[in-house]
């Protein structure tokens, strides 16, 4: 009977490893066909041949290698870390609509740029002098990546002493009410800020260049790999807290070691492409639909679902409207709401 068992359990397991080495292809493939469609999609078409013909005059290049070869690497990287953030999220919460801007990072993202953008008109009255031309040498990415740092901290001195998680994400919501009043408040004293701060909150590849391109890969490198390392923690969470802490697994430290792993990584992205709905809380549930596993591949997974929705939506919000361009940010609000309504519908039939 035991043996009947075994013999029945490996063909199974031999299944799902070859259906994740299938869904594994198929994302890599998506994402580097995606990545060559970002380098001729815009607002001004360029075909293959118009691009190695005018290669020798050097408008190739331009075109090319200093707008649309960064910004499509730019998207796939940062899709990359909304979507392994968004896997860290929902595993850490053990909730499927987890995602990363949960724990004030989005609005300490936003906090930081509003004050960059309305530094010299508070300057001398609320922001000192000093302080006001500190914000203005720290420039937008600098003051987005900060804020959402800043905002995670506050979190976390928040959840001081916490021994559950849902304490943890009530800190957040907290924290990301307290930051949101104070980014309310700065709007209304220095108006100018506001296009600014819409802009960020619109989310946008345009202005992603190669030193982006740089600090998100060297991120990415360093999160992905330390992710998948810490991912047997995610799967005993799943069994639920108590039988975790059962386990041996001293949940309070891992706790502030997934959220920091995750913040880093959502704080990274948002700070070069603003904030970007959706593709954290789309990418794991693909991936969750494609090939059912435990979370060592559901992270590495997630993370190129994500660079390909990601990259994938910022062709479309270059091309759909044409001449102009959409936010990006846009594009992946309304395909993740018509996925979730399509979601919603899926089960209501059921």
């Amino acid at each position: 009977m035991h043996a009947d068992a075994i013999a029945t359990r490996e063909p199974r397991r031999d299944a799902a490893r070859a259906q994740r080495r299938r869904v594994a292809a198929a994302l890599l493939t998506a994402a580097v066909a995606v990545a060559a469609l970002g380098l001729l999609a815009g607002s001004h078409g360029l075909s293959w041949r118009a691009f190695v013909a005018d290669w020798e005059s050097g408008q190739g290049w331009l075109i090319v290698g200093e707008v649309r070869a960064p910004r499509s690497l730019g998207a796939l990287l940062a899709g990359a870390l909304l979507g392994l953030a968004g896997a860290i999220a929902q595993g850490l919460f053990r909730n499927p609509l987890a995602d990363p801007y949960l724990l004030g990072s989005a609005a300490g993202a936003s906090l930081g740029v509003v004050l960059v953008l309305a530094a010299s008109a508070l300057a001398g009255g609320p922001i000192p002098l000093a302080a006001a031309s500190w914000l203005e040498r720290l420039g937008l990415v600098s003051a987005a990546f900060a804020g959402a740092l800043a905002g995670v901290t506050l979190t976390l001195l928040l959840a001081r002493g916490a021994q559950h998680t849902i304490r943890l994400l009530l800190a957040g919501v907290v924290a990301a009410v307290l930051l949101g009043a104070i980014n309310d408040l700065i709007t209304l004293v220095a108006p100018d800020a506001l296009r600014g701060k819409q802009a960020f909150l619109l989310g946008s590849t345009a202005f992603v260049g190669w030193r982006g391109v740089a600090l998100m890969a060297a991120g990415l490198a360093v999160a992905l790999p330390l992710a998948v390392a810490v991912a047997r923690v995610l799967d005993a969470l799943t069994l639920g807290e108590e039988v975790a802490e059962s386990l041996g697994l001293a949940l309070a430290r891992w706790r502030l070691a997934l959220v920091t792993l995750f913040a880093f990584a959502t704080a990274l992205a948002v700070a070069q492409a603003g904030l970007i709905a959706f593709v954290g809380l789309a990418a794991p549930h693909v991936v969750r639909r494609l090939a059912p596993s435990s979370h060592g591949f559901l992270l590495a997974a997630s993370a190129l679902a994500g660079a390909v929705l990601l990259a994938a939506a910022d062709v479309a919000a270059r091309v759909v409207a044409a001449p102009q361009e959409l936010p990006v940010g846009v594009v992946t609000a309304m395909a993740g709401g018509a996925y979730l309504l399509w979601l919603l519908a899926r089960e209501a039939r059921r």
